[in-house]
């Protein structure tokens, strides 16, 4: 008869299990602080303000409802409305969204396509001060938005009286940005040099071997821009209430903000904001969906070696 000896445990095991709970521990708490707020607005959406009124801590939607969206997206007058308890004004809702889409696509394209252009330059062509001109871009993250914000807004308004259209609302991020530049640069370092030296024999422009040679493999890093520059954008608040007043350039955030302060029965409509709100939402979750395991992978910033 045999017997066997089982080994103690080590305190290294040990060490490794508490860390590794620990570490499961604050992720749950992480994603518990994410989700709680969303949650909350999709409860909100789907409740009547009547019932909501009455049982404010109820964590689940209180006299369950649809009628809410169908305010928003102007499916119901304005006495239904206030029959059920809404504050009977109405959001054009379509036209908004519209207005966000140009405001989004045009920043989107303009950023991401100048800033490629600008990140390449410092990451392949030598011209004199080239690094010390790049610090000195880059020293421009330590500047807060709000130290530039009057000198643009006096520029737009005052000297090129762009107020209250597209174009004054994209033009202080159509260009580029210092976080966009210095993104796709560090891509660019790593892409094999081999392939644009083989384009140069072949007669290719500096142009040309961007667009043709260095742009088509940047494919996950440029994603990753976009849609960043798109979910700032699209949920950008202050710069378009300063600039986009009139209703034909109103985006969606500052359309939000108009239609909770138009509360002629005192509170705001709480249930018509959280449906508008969810809805406003599905453009960006919708993007993160598509193009999300691309950001991940782009993280890394590995090219060609």
């Amino acid at each position: 008869m045999t017997t066997q000896t089982l080994s103690p445990v080590q305190p290294s095991q040990r060490r490794f299990s508490i860390s590794k709970t620990a570490a499961w521990v604050v992720v749950a708490l992480a994603i518990f602080v994410t989700l709680v707020p969303f949650w909350w607005v999709v409860r909100t959406a789907l409740s009547t303000k009547k019932e909501l009124l009455a049982s404010p801590d109820s964590i689940l939607p209180v006299g369950f409802t649809l009628t809410n969206f169908a305010r928003v997206l102007g499916q119901v007058d304005a006495a239904t409305a206030i029959a059920m308890g809404g504050s009977g004004q109405k959001i054009d809702f379509w036209l908004f969204t519209r207005n966000s889409f140009i405001v989004t696509i045009a920043t989107v394209v303009g950023q991401t396509f100048f800033s490629a252009l600008a990140a390449y330059a410092f990451a392949r062509l030598k011209f004199p001060g080239r690094d010390k001109l790049f610090n000195l871009y880059l020293a421009a993250l330590m500047i807060p938005g709000i130290v530039t914000l009057i000198p643009n807004y006096l520029l737009i308004h005052r000297d090129l009286d762009w107020g209250n259209t597209f174009l004054g609302i994209v033009a202080p991020t159509l260009l580029m940005s210092p976080f966009a530049v210095f993104f796709l640069r560090q891509f660019f370092l790593g892409v094999n040099r081999e392939l644009e030296e083989a384009a140069a024999l072949d007669g290719a422009s500096v142009f040309d071997i961007f667009w043709r040679v260095v742009l088509p493999i940047s494919g996950p890093p440029i994603a990753t821009l976009a849609l960043l520059t798109f979910v700032g954008t699209w949920n950008t608040y202050f710069w378009p209430s300063l600039v986009g007043k009139d209703e034909s350039v109103r985006v969606l955030t500052v359309a939000l903000a108009v239609f909770k302060s138009q509360t002629p029965q005192g509170a705001p409509d709480w249930t018509g904001l959280m449906a508008a709100t969810l809805i406003s939402m599905i453009p960006t979750l919708g993007v993160f969906l598509v193009f999300g395991r691309r950001v991940v992978n782009s993280i890394q910033f590995t090219g060609f070696k």
